[in-house]
């Protein structure tokens, strides 16, 4: 499952080597947290994936790992199963919107809202 880092400035999404092959993917994902709209927890991800893939994999209800296409841009996916989710939308960047399953989904959205000084330590990690 990919690990999250939660940072004063950033969120890193680090992908496993599975991740990165079934996304078609060489990079993690970094996005700015003053880029994030919106993080929403759901129960039901797949619900949220819109438009078609174009690049990664799908099994429908199984897993979905890669980039969705829609007609207002694109989104990065990784929802396995029917694991809880995170779903960032997003100002500016990469990526619309960024759906995550996660294990942690609760843990996230508190680190997110936290507000951190500019001289004190990154939070420590979520997966």
């Amino acid at each position: 499952m990919a690990k999250l880092r939660v940072h004063t400035d950033r969120i890193e999404v680090h992908l496993t080597p599975a991740e990165k092959s079934l996304a078609l993917r060489s990079a993690d994902l970094v996005v700015q947290r003053d880029d994030i709209r919106s993080a929403t927890i759901t129960d039901d991800p797949w619900i949220w994936i819109r438009g078609i893939r174009r690049r990664g994999t799908e099994v429908p209800l199984v897993v979905a790992v890669g980039v969705w296409k829609y007609h207002g841009g694109t989104d990065f996916v990784i929802v396995k199963g029917k694991r809880q989710a995170v779903v960032l939308e997003l100002a500016a960047g990469e990526f619309t919107r960024i759906i995550l399953s996660t294990n942690h989904a609760g843990e996230l959205i508190d680190r997110l809202k936290i507000t951190v000084g500019p001289d004190a330590p990154d939070a420590p990690d979520a997966d």
